[in-house]
């Protein structure tokens, strides 16, 4: 009798042992359809949304307005706004130079040389374009303008269950949420990517919020696969990550009080 109860706690702790490697390893068991992007996806040609991805100019962006003409004197005036400075709080970097830009203030405005204040809230690039280079003509300012027109600032923010969250700037205009997510380290294993959320300002004063299945080859064909200035990703945690947080908690709690139990079982039997 005392021999077996000489082996009591010898059992308790290898069957402690036991039962926590089994925990460990059935907790680190996901379904790799969650892991993986395009689940099941075959050889094909897949067609890209023709729905315009323009962003839609906001209060606080930086646009480069830029006038060209068989002129070049008539239209170093409207081009003086654009010119390298060292210093200057209108100034973004781009490049090796701080350049600076037309800053769009609350009202949506922004001061352009001669023309004066334009309200550009609400367009995009081609619409600003057109009216700009359509007033240069009216007014007979230029003959034969080119305008082009650039973010200084385009940026997207990524946040949640990534590897790198955060605020990321481009100098391309065109960035599809897949490669926003590269740029933020992709997703961690613990981040879902059947339900990723999109939020973006409809340039109407409202927050447009979608969902996005990013198993699905549907995701390059939707209008959301390119990405807006100012637009937010967030991926939400899946539940193996809450777990995983509890189970930190309590898993040295666990182990406290099994040494505790093993130890009085052993002084009982002495």
């Amino acid at each position: 009798m005392k021999k077996v109860q000489a082996y009591l706690p010898e059992r308790i702790s290898l069957l402690f042992i036991a039962l926590t490697f089994g925990i460990a390893v059935l907790s680190s068991c996901s379904d790799t359809k969650k892991l993986t992007y395009f689940d099941g996806i075959q050889d094909s040609s897949v067609k890209l949304a023709t729905q315009s991805t323009e962003s839609i100019i906001q209060p606080s962006d930086l646009l480069s307005i830029t006038v060209s003409s068989l002129n070049p004197t008539a239209s170093a005036i409207f081009n003086a706004p654009n010119e390298s400075t060292p210093n200057t709080n209108q100034a973004t970097a781009f490049g090796n130079t701080l350049t600076v830009g037309y800053l769009v203030n609350p009202n949506g405005d922004i001061q352009f040389p001669v023309l004066g204040t334009i309200h550009v809230e609400g367009y995009n690039k081609t619409q600003l374009t057109k009216y700009i280079t359509q007033q240069l003509i009216d007014k007979k300012l230029l003959v034969d303008p080119i305008v082009v027109i650039r973010y200084l600032n385009f940026r997207i923010s990524v946040l949640g269950e990534v590897t790198r969250p955060g605020v990321y700037s481009t100098p391309n205009e065109k960035i599809s949420i897949l490669e926003a997510l590269g740029m933020a380290g992709d997703i961690t294993i613990y981040g879902k990517k059947e339900n990723v959320l999109l939020i973006r300002d409809d340039g109407k004063g409202d927050k447009m919020i979608k969902r996005m299945n990013l198993n699905s080859q549907e995701i390059l064909t939707s209008p959301y696969y390119y990405l807006r200035s100012n637009d937010i990703i967030y991926v939400e945690p899946t539940k193996d990550k809450a777990a995983k947080e509890r189970n930190a908690m309590i898993f040295p709690i666990v182990i406290s009080l099994t040494t505790l139990l093993i130890v009085v079982l052993d002084r009982v039997n002495l």
